[in-house]
């Protein structure tokens, strides 16, 4: 009867790990972006940023970084992490970070 409950416990832990894995590669690729932010919409919830290049990117901003979105204002300097698809194009931030310049 134990080896019983173990197998059942072993095959209930392996799934509840598979189902974790899967969500995470169902997720996409994250990358980090460093950039100088040109403008907030707040109501549109998208962020414009010029990038390390100069181009300016504007991109939904998603989940917890939604509430770092209403501390930014134009010209501070972010690391943002963007959301891939598999196609490698950029689905939202997830994450954003503003960037403290050495010395202070």
């Amino acid at each position: 009867m134990k080896r019983l409950a173990l197998c059942v416990c072993l095959l209930f832990v392996a799934g509840m790990v598979a189902t974790s894995l899967s969500s995470l590669l169902a997720e996409g690729k994250s990358h980090p972006v460093n950039g100088e932010v040109v403008s907030v919409d707040l109501q549109g919830k998208t962020l414009t940023v010029k990038n390390e290049k100069g181009e300016n990117m504007t991109a939904p901003v998603m989940g917890k970084a939604l509430d770092s979105l209403k501390t930014l204002k134009a010209g501070d300097k972010v690391i943002l992490t963007c959301l891939d698809n598999e196609k490698g194009e950029h689905q939202g931030i997830t994450a954003i970070k503003v960037a403290t310049e050495p010395g202070k």
